[in-house]
């Protein structure tokens, strides 16, 4: 609307030839919606890898291979539903209208127009006409609910699962019958018992359904949320040797460790080792993360196998904050020797 206009301009464009002014509207608005795009991007790669260091990482064109795709990948499917298929996304693509239909019956509380109120329909001097006989309806078939409806369907028509329930047609409609002096609700949210004049249930046993499993899932959620740990911790096993032993005759493993301090303040943390008496790590113990740091920290396990015999066995990582005792992440990973 701001670069082309309400509905009635954009169509006029659409049947008018080719001009700098149309090739001007329609380009600054395809280049912002590819901006928009690429901000949306950015932003939810921004959940996984530090923003602050990804934005900077623009200039200095310093991203990874990674980060250059799925920043890629959102800016294209971005631009691509919202840009260019637009409400073809809704109609087509959108699995949410089959799911809500699924879950329909007839006491659903629905946008609906009101067949016995607004047929048949006239306008104009017709319709002037005919309402001193009472022949005609409400509906003066002005066509502003379809104008308005972002899908560009026609409730008179009946439910339709293109509708996204965004009742824009009620608020056109209301408009139209306090233009002509006639009731609000031609078009309004309404059950189907309502309109064929039968009660309409609340309380059934869809709805009790409904209502305890959301009750179920807000719980989870809340849950999730009260045992949320501010500290993420992944280990990532060199995969492309087992084991490789010095050249002093040492066993060893290398791991990765992936540690996110997901809290807004810093924090000192403390990495620890647990597994077999005999393995020793080599790595930077004690490290301060900024909120929302993450570190990539290279450690080495090893064991003399002149001195201990260790066993192929289960190890854990353990990173404790040093200024909230009771902050601390476990994780599991795999010590590999080598068989007899």
């Amino acid at each position: 609307e701001w670069l082309e206009g309400d509905r009635h301009s954009r169509l006029k464009m659409d049947d008018a030839p080719w001009s700098a002014s149309k090739i001007m509207r329609r380009g600054s608005k395809h280049v912002l919606w590819l901006l928009l795009a690429f901000l949306t991007g950015l932003t939810f790669v921004g959940y996984f890898s530090p923003i602050t260091d990804l934005t900077a990482r623009i200039f200095s064109l310093g991203w990874g291979g990674w980060e250059l795709f799925w920043v890629g990948f959102f800016t294209v499917a971005t631009y691509g539903n919202a840009g260019f298929m637009r409400e073809q996304v809704c109609l087509y693509m959108c699995p949410y209208a089959r799911f809500q239909s699924v879950m329909f019956d007839h006491n659903t509380l629905i946008v609906s127009y009101d067949e016995e109120r607004g047929e048949p329909r006239g306008k104009g001097a017709k319709k002037k006409q005919a309402d001193a006989e009472n022949s005609l309806g409400d509906c003066i078939d002005c066509g502003m609910c379809v104008q308005v409806c972002p899908t560009g369907i026609d409730i008179r028509e009946g439910l339709q699962y293109e509708c996204i329930t965004c009742a824009a047609c009620i608020d056109a409609c209301d408009d139209v019958m306090d233009h002509i002096h006639k009731p609000r609700g031609l078009i309004r949210y309404t059950t189907e018992n309502a309109l064929q004049h039968k009660p309409s249930k609340v309380i059934r046993p869809r709805l009790i359904g409904y209502g305890i499993a959301l009750l179920l899932m807000g719980s989870l959620f809340m849950g999730s949320l009260y045992g949320r740990v501010p500290l993420q911790v992944d280990v990532i096993r060199d995969r492309n040797q087992l084991f490789r032993t010095t050249s002093t005759g040492e066993i060893e493993n290398i791991y990765r460790l992936v540690i996110l301090n997901k809290s807004q303040d810093a924090e000192r943390y403390e990495l620890s080792l647990e597994g077999p008496d005999g393995l020793s790590m080599e790595t930077r113990e004690q490290f301060t993360l900024q909120g929302g740091q993450t570190l990539n920290l290279p450690v080495t396990v090893s064991y003399d196998p002149y001195e201990v015999e260790v066993p192929s066995s289960t190890i854990w990582f353990t990173v404790r904050s040093l200024d909230d005792p009771n902050l601390e992440k476990r994780h599991e990973s795999r010590f590999i020797a080598p068989g007899r």
